[in-house]
């Protein structure tokens, strides 16, 4: 039986040693199969899980070592020794907490891209970048992210560590991308070396900002939907930007223009 947070107020509640069952379950989901089978997802972060807490996101399963500090509450949180936290933690340095969480995929609607502003991820296949991506959209207030097929997977430890939490605040759509752009009359705006100046973006309350990998770039299905190519201006002599980096001189001009 799951141990579901606001069950009661409680601090740690002492319960049964995880069993080797238990911890081969909860270790399991770091692999994407897994966590499409059962699907759950973990978090393992003290920071992640007293802002998932803090923002009333709901937890399934909560496990901690006396050690963790965290916010309660309202919170039922099942007590593990740190050798059990071990045996059933993602990371070689364990956290002192583990949560458990539902995987919940949002469907894009039908004309959803026709209002507001999109940040579009073509094939990024760094968890760390694709975490930092949903902070930034979670800082810019965009409307919604669009992660393509073969980017970095939405629940992944790494990609929700790295989003510090933004991953529950951002609304994700994992899609085909370039079938989902295809059908929208928002401008798609494809940030690539060769393209008109960022700074000189013309105000746009509803875009599609498309970010590629940097040893990629935009794939060829997405450029050809690609409406303005923008770019930024290099100064020195690196040969590119990281793609978070970039994503977020693109949306903070876009934002100063449009407001």
């Amino acid at each position: 039986m799951p141990w579901l947070p606001w069950a009661e107020p409680a601090v740690l509640l002492p319960g049964m040693p995880l069993s080797k069952a238990e911890s081969t379950r909860l270790r399991t989901l770091r692999e994407k199969k897994h966590r499409e089978e059962a699907g759950l997802f973990v978090i393992e972060s003290e920071k992640v899980v007293g802002e998932l807490l803090a923002d009333g996101y709901p937890l399934l399963e909560i496990y901690a070592t006396a050690a963790w500090s965290g916010p309660r509450g309202q919170v039922t949180v099942r007590e593990i020794t740190e050798e059990e936290m071990a045996r059933a933690s993602h990371f070689p340095t364990p956290s002192s907490v583990l949560a458990v969480g539902r995987i919940n995929r949002v469907p894009l609607s039908a004309g959803a891209l026709d209002r507001g502003l999109t940040l579009a991820l073509d094939g990024i296949q760094d968890p760390g970048n694709v975490g930092t991506l949903l902070r930034l959209a979670d800082w810019f207030a965009l409307d919604r992210v669009l992660l393509s097929l073969d980017c970095a997977d939405l629940f992944s430890q790494k990609v929700i560590n790295a989003s510090m939490g933004s991953f529950a605040r951002v609304t994700v759509h994992t899609v085909a991308l370039a079938e989902a752009l295809a059908g929208t009359r928002t401008p798609v705006l494809g940030c690539e070396l060769q393209g008109d100046d960022v700074h000189q973006l013309k105000p746009r309350r509803d875009a599609i900002i498309v970010i590629g990998s940097e040893g990629h770039g935009l794939s060829a299905a997405v450029q050809a939907l690609v409406k303005q190519r923008v770019t930024i201006p290099r100064l020195g002599k690196a040969e590119s930007l990281n793609a978070a980096i970039a994503a977020a001189i693109v949306c903070d001009n876009l934002r100063r223009v449009s407001g």
